[in-house]
């Protein structure tokens, strides 16, 4: 096993587990994730960090993918914990391997920074989405101050490999708008104690326009 998929494979899950379960991010994961509503699939479900914060007594299945076997088995081991039926797959956004008009809710938290096809996987989560159902999202990406967006732009080329294809420079909202949805957002900044290169946060309540 060469450098590269040693690290992708074994350091990159643990660099995602530190990161991504940061105090400050759970508290913004907490403000999302409970409005989930009926049949629910979340996109980059690997690591289980959301499953505390779904209400089971409004959620009616859930089901999610994740394209790290190892962070997986954090997931299932979460779903376990909770103690609810879980359809939980490998998988990768940009092909969902769910039928269209599926779910009430698609819940993507810190996943569209990694991916390699944002627009096809937005495509993608919008298919599956019923008519009028809700899109919650929660991303870190591009600032709107320049000469942080400079310092995002420098820094990008190294952090990609480090942090298993982590884009600091994609835009957040606009991109949701652009793929379909009726965006309500519910909150933007930059998270405190985090460097301003990496701590713009947006997140928000969409719903598919037909």
């Amino acid at each position: 096993m060469g450098l590269k998929a040693f690290w992708d494979r074994h350091m990159v899950p643990r660099l995602i587990r530190t990161c991504c379960g940061a105090p400050g991010i759970m508290d913004l994961r907490a403000q999302v994730v409970p409005k989930a509503r009926g049949a629910v699939f979340e996109i980059g479900c690997g690591g289980g960090y959301n499953q505390q914060f779904y209400d089971t007594a409004a959620v009616t299945s859930f089901a999610g993918i994740d394209p790290s076997e190892k962070l997986l088995d954090f997931a299932r081991s979460e779903a376990a914990k909770k103690g609810w039926a879980a359809d939980i797959r490998h998988g990768v956004g940009e092909a969902i391997p769910f039928a269209s008009e599926s779910f009430d809710t698609v819940v993507c938290t810190y996943t569209l920074c990694s991916v390699s096809d944002p627009h096809r996987v937005l495509s993608e989560m919008r298919r599956i989405l019923k008519p009028g159902g809700q899109f919650l999202f929660l991303e870190h990406g591009s600032a709107p101050d320049e000469d942080v967006q400079r310092w995002q732009q420098r820094i990008e080329p190294f952090w990609k490999p480090i942090a298993g294809g982590c884009h600091l420079t994609r835009p957040i909202a606009a991109a949701v708008r652009h793929a379909g949805f009726d965006v309500s957002p519910m909150g933007q900044g930059y998270l405190a104690g985090t460097p301003r290169w990496a701590a713009w946060m947006e997140w928000g309540a969409a719903t598919r326009v037909a």
